[in-house]
Parts: C-alpha cells; structure tokens; sequence
C-alpha cells in the first residue's frame, strides 16, 4: 500500500498531500482537525466527524480539505500544532478533548473552534455562557461534574460497602486532571467515600499504579476518559481484573475489551456533530451564535463475564437501567 492512501485510511491525507496537490485546491474550505490521539485508534471517530460534514454536504476531498494534526498522546507538542494550522489559515479548527482545546484556544482568537470537551468551558473561561458562546468557539461537552457523580453513584449501587475509591488520572494532562480529580472529590465525599488519586504518565507507570490501589486496599476504581488511557485499555482492564478490582469507565470501548462497566455520552455521536457544526460554520454561521450542547443520552454498559469473575452480583435494578449487557 502506497504511503498516501496508508495514511488516507487513518484519516490523515491533507496532512500528506504535497504542495502543488493542495494549491490546485486551495479554493475549497480548509478544515483543521487536532487530536492528542493516535490516528489508527480515532480512525471511527474521525468516520463519524465525516458523516456530520457530509450530513451538511461536505465531503472531505471534493468539497473541502482537511488538515489533520495528531500529537499522537505526547500533550506538549499540542501548542506547536494548533499554530501551525492558524498559520495555514484554515477556515476551522476541530479541537478533540480538553487538552486540544486550550491549545486551540491559545493559538487563535479569530479562527472558528468547534470543540469537544468533558470538562464545563464556562468555568474554564472559554465562552461567555452554554446558551450563547460569544468569541469563536462553540462545541459540545460531556459535563464531567454529572458523569463523575453519577458513576460514584452507580459504583455505591454496586458495591454499597465500598469506602475507598481510587481514581487513575494522567499526569501529561495535568490541567485537565486537576479539574478532574477536584469534581470526584466533591463526589466522593458525598458519598462518604475516600478518593485515592494514582497517576499512570507512560506505559511504564501502570503496574507501579495497580499495586498501589492494591496495597491501599481500594474497593474500586474509575478510570478517567484521556486519549493515553483509551490506546491501552487492553492492559487497563487486564491490571484491573489481575488484581480483582471493580473498575468503572467513561467510555463503552473499555467495557467491549473487558472492563466491568461504563457509563457516557456516545463518543462517534458527539464527533458527528462536531461535523455538522463545522459545515454550519462553513456555510457561514458564527460560533458566537451556536449554543454549546451537551448530551442528553448517557448510555450504561454492563459486562456480566467481568462480574462473574470479580465474584459480584449485579443488582436487578442497575441491570434493568443498563443500555447493553455483555453476558
């Protein structure tokens, strides 16, 4: 396979094209896509952000251009990123995850940002208000302040004695884990649970973790939604089951590889919208003018094989409220 359409089919051909390819279609709309992710893992999320553009009438290659940026899960090459594609002048910024965002947010004022993020971009000071953004970024977010709550309270359901919870955080992430770590203490403490915070930066960092949530006794763990974490949620949920603790995940793809269960918005419908929001924008709409969204369906994912194994027994009334079980 020619070097060209490998990297067509990780969503990443503009990023490839030579120059002259690009100047004979430099009339159609440039889009900038940034992602701290690693493109062969995004590649479904990238499909959905397509479908959203083409739900507008674009299409990537015929009727505009996209720019992709990875930082492929190293956080500090973000800012370098995001300048590059204001430098391009691209007509729109798509910044994934919070990280991409405040490097977004950093690099341009004027450019139009659709973003989506977990954490409240009202009390992070990146638009004025939800209902009416102002500036030049809008996008959708998947308010952590409830989904962190909501999963302590669906881990009380499932272990109603449980005491200490340990909560895995990413380090390279540090603005975003701080936000992160100070709603689940709120949450926690609500419960009068005991939250134990366990970072893991690099692959190297997970077995040290894992043995700390052993030797602190905790009852059970929440694994925080980063781009790092999602890339190994194979081992992730392998450490969780080899040290027999209950594990609790924002995203549903932890749950198809193993995990317990989890509880979020549906990630490729999100990264669809983003799409039909950047062909608005394209079409002439002003971010200013676009209302950030949040979900409004969080989807529960059940794996009773994990269960089984962990020796627990799930309650009839959280499987009755389960959108999938795994049996």
């Amino acid at each position: 396979m020619r070097r060209r359409e490998f990297i067509r089919l990780l969503g990443g051909v503009a990023a490839a094209w030579p120059f002259e390819a690009y100047a004979q279609q430099k009339s159609l709309p440039l889009i900038g896509y940034l992602s701290v992710g690693l493109p062969q893992l995004q590649h479904p999320f990238v499909v959905a952000f397509r479908e959203g553009l083409k739900e507008s009438g674009f299409v990537d290659g015929e009727t505009l251009i996209i720019d992709y940026r990875w930082a492929e899960e190293q956080y500090d090459r973000l800012p370098a990123l995001a300048a590059e594609l204001v430098r391009r002048k691209v007509d729109v910024i798509i910044a994934t995850g919070e990280p991409s965002l405040r490097a977004a947010a950093s690099a341009t004022s004027t450019i139009p940002v659709v973003f989506v993020t977990g954490n409240d971009p009202v009390q992070s000071g990146v638009v004025a208000s939800l209902a009416h953004p102002g500036g030049n970024m809008t996008g959708f977010t998947a308010i952590a302040t409830e989904l962190l709550s909501k999963r302590i309270e669906l881990l009380s359901e499932l272990l109603p004695k449980a005491g200490t919870v340990a909560l895995l955080v990413n380090p390279n992430a540090a603005s975003v884990s701080e936000v992160t770590i100070r709603l689940a203490q709120q949450a926690a403490s609500a419960k009068n649970i005991r939250l134990l915070v366990v970072k893991a930066g690099n692959e190297g960092d997970f077995e040290a973790a894992f043995a700390s949530i052993a030797e602190q006794r905790a009852d059970a763990l929440m694994v925080t939604a980063d781009a790092f974490f999602f890339s190994q949620r194979e081992r992730i949920v392998a450490l969780a089951a080899r040290h027999a603790i209950p594990a609790t995940y924002e995203l549903q793809e932890f749950v198809s590889a193993g995990g317990l269960f989890s509880y979020g918005p549906n990630v490729a419908s999100l990264r669809r919208q983003v799409g039909v929001y950047a062909g608005k924008i394209l079409k002439g709409a002003r971010p200013a003018d676009l209302p950030v969204q949040q979900p409004t369906k969080f989807d529960l994912m059940i794996n009773l094989k994990a269960a089984k194994a962990l020796g627990l027994s799930v309650p009839p009334s959280l499987l009755a409220r389960a959108d999938e079980v795994i049996e």
